[in-house]
């Protein structure tokens, strides 16, 4: 059911509908995952009556990160809210989030 979002959107409509699909397949509570090669951890949270999307992802090993709300408007729409960076950001994020089905594997970050 995706949706259209609001506040002078640029971007074209099939690309926020790819977007709002891919939110969609993240399950609730964290997810490691791969984005551009490198390893991610994701954290997505919906509210109960489904109206409102949290999701905060870090590169593990590094310094990125990804963050915004996601409102739900009673008419057909959303309103997409970045965390200090551009809407754009966000949108390449998800639709190109792939969550892990094994253990990640982080290089030069001392983990394992």
């Amino acid at each position: 059911m995706p949706s259209t979002m609001t506040a002078g959107s640029k971007t074209p409509l099939p690309r926020l509908a790819t977007f709002e699909d891919a939110l969609a397949k993240l399950p609730d509570g964290y997810v490691d995952g791969y984005f551009g090669g490198r390893p991610w951890g994701v954290t997505a949270k919906r509210s109960e009556d489904g109206k409102r999307i949290w999701l905060y992802g870090e590169e593990l090993g590094g310094k990125d990160i990804v963050s915004f709300n996601l409102y739900r408007l009673a008419e057909p729409g959303s309103i997409l809210k970045p965390c200090e960076m551009s809407s754009d950001k966000v949108i390449e994020f998800v639709i190109g989030f792939e969550p892990s089905t094994g253990k990640l594997r982080l290089e030069n970050s001392g983990r394992k």
